[in-house]
């Protein structure tokens, strides 16, 4: 018997589908996949798409039609049912499969309404209980899987409801769908109910030729230990480095230090430094990290935002980087490279500051969906909001095959009104609807009603909110922060994110933009260096707009 022949008897024999075949998407596999940094660094092995279904106000249609700005983004649901003689509103309606990866919400009065999460067709609820237990308690699992970073409300919110925050993953193989009921919601004239009720629920969409897991309380109940190292691991600062180089200059204006790297198989994995001079407000805006990874340059962003502080020093800490003791700055980005690297701080301002730092190194393996690491800085330089006017400001827009990572924002208002309610508008692979519509800037950055109250979080934090009620005469400095983990957007052509500036008042404002990503080679990136906006002089106060 020929060798071929003997292998074609084997493949009648051997179960179908057995050859190469995927291990399913279940909790646990994604569970897992959160736990790793380096996942991030590397295209999806499962196609999948990530979509969000929000309660955003139904008048927005299209860019530039009228109701593209609509507000009262709230109790927008998809239809009323009737179930066992309950009203229940109906959240979310997704066909498989498919994973609930990032969901938050608030309520005005209505959070006492019971959450019901029906999967594969199913007539019974797979998961049922208030806000407070499913998202923010511990019915399914605890912080930081389930959390509210509400510690306080400004006193005009009194009576409001924290805003809730989940993350545990929830698969489907067919279907889910997930309603609210509570019999105070009553329609009004405009065609939405009240009270309020906000939500922003992500999930992705695999390829329908994927197997998953559908989610069960048995699964759940399996996957605890698991829960519970991957709950402490998002939570640690632990870095396992191979390697460290370290650094230390002083820089004269117009002066850079150079950190460069000639190693195959390895990647940047950790990047922390202190940095000192006499201006410290200008020195975290005009001095700034570049990266250039095999001789192309993906980094350009100025220090104290690509660490999350802003330009000022404030303390916070994400997974991804971290503010310690005012000068102490950490970034824990996965940056992986075939042959080369070079890390750049170049000083832009007219002061000499000092560096000192070290550049950690972990062995990577380079593989075919392996891609490089991006960020990008903008900013919006004494913009005028519109009064009650909503208006789109583009956060990024990169040509080419990528997954997107997460952003910052840097932000001076002027006025004591609030300026977020505008809402995020992500469009991939030139879709003409954006996949994630949201219902408001502080939604989408995990918090609620414009609270100033700083919080830190492994994927969300404002390490300072004094922008969200700043008073007429001095202004306020806002910082808000989200990297994505399950929640990261890929994209096979492009992806265009944007924000809208919705401002309750007529007023100037700064509004500077970071953002992360990976790609593959060729990537087009919109947005380029920018010297001469990180030389303008930091806002202060009110005064430094006349």
């Amino acid at each position: 018997m020929t060798k071929l022949l003997k292998y074609f008897l084997f493949l009648l024999i051997i179960p179908a589908g057995c050859i190469n075949e995927k291990p399913a998407v279940s909790i646990q596999s994604l569970l897992t996949e959160l736990t790793a940094r380096e996942s991030l660094t590397y295209y999806p092995s499962f196609e999948f798409s990530l979509k969000q279904q929000s309660s955003y106000n139904r008048k927005s249609v299209a860019p530039g039609q009228p109701g593209w700005d609509a507000n009262a983004d709230m109790s927008h649901f998809i239809r009323v049912e009737q179930n066992q003689g309950r009203r229940e509103f109906v959240m979310f309606d997704a066909e498989g499969p498919g994973a609930i990866v990032r969901w938050w919400m608030t309520f005005y009065v209505a959070q006492t309404g019971i959450i019901r999460v029906y999967l594969d067709g199913n007539t019974s609820p797979v998961i049922e209980g208030t806000a407070g237990k499913v998202l923010s308690g511990d019915l399914l699992a605890p912080p930081p899987f389930a959390v509210s970073v509400h510690k306080g409300v400004p006193v005009r919110e009194v009576g409001r409801d924290m805003d809730h925050n989940f993350y545990l993953p929830i698969p489907f193989s067919q279907h889910c769908k997930i309603t609210f009921e509570n019999d105070s919601l009553q329609i009004t004239p405009e065609g939405n109910y009240f009270p309020d009720v906000f939500y922003n629920i992500g999930y992705r969409m695999y390829s329908k030729e994927t197997k998953v897991e559908t989610f069960t309380i048995a699964a759940l109940e399996k996957a605890k230990p698991q829960i519970e190292v991957v709950g402490k691991t998002l939570l640690s600062s632990e870095i396992s480095s191979v390697d460290e180089k370290l650094f230390e200059k002083e820089l004269a204006p117009g002066d850079s230090v150079f950190i460069d790297l000639n190693e195959k198989n390895r990647a940047v994995n950790l990047l922390s430094m202190e940095i000192k001079g006499e201006d410290t407000l200008q020195y975290l805006r005009s001095t700034v990290i570049s990266a250039r990874f095999d001789d192309v340059q993906t980094v350009w962003v100025p220090v104290g935002e690509f660490f999350g502080t802003g330009y000022r020093f404030y303390n916070h800490k994400t997974r991804m980087n971290e503010t310690r003791d005012n000068d102490n700055l950490e970034s824990r980005w996965i940056m992986p490279f075939r042959k080369s690297c070079c890390i750049a701080i170049t000083n832009y301002g007219n002061q000499k500051v000092k560096i000192k730092g070290k550049l950690g190194l972990c062995d990577y393996r380079w593989k075919s969906n392996s891609m490089y690491f991006g960020a990008t800085w903008r900013e919006y330089f004494q913009i005028t909001s519109k009064d009650e006017q909503g208006f789109d400001l583009n956060f990024v827009e990169l040509g080419g095959k990528g997954v997107y990572v997460g952003d910052q924002i840097t932000l001076f208002n002027t006025s004591y009104e609030w300026w977020g309610e505008g809402d995020e508008k992500i469009f991939v692979d030139g879709e003409l609807f954006p996949s994630s519509f949201g219902t408001g800037t502080e939604d989408y950055y995990g918090y609620a009603f414009g609270r100033p109250n700083p919080f830190s979080h492994p994927f969300i934090s404002q390490p300072v909110g004094d922008g969200n009620e700043g008073n007429s005469n001095n202004g306020g400095l806002t910082v808000n922060m989200r990297h994505r983990g399950l929640d990261a957007i890929p994209f096979t052509k492009s992806i265009n994110m944007n924000m809208e500036l919705w401002h309750w008042a007529t007023t100037p404002m700064n509004y500077a933009v970071t953002t992360y990503w990976y790609a593959f080679r060729p990537v087009d990136v919109k947005i380029k260096p920018d010297i001469k906006t990180v030389q303008n002089r930091v806002t202060q106060s009110t005064a430094d707009f006349q």
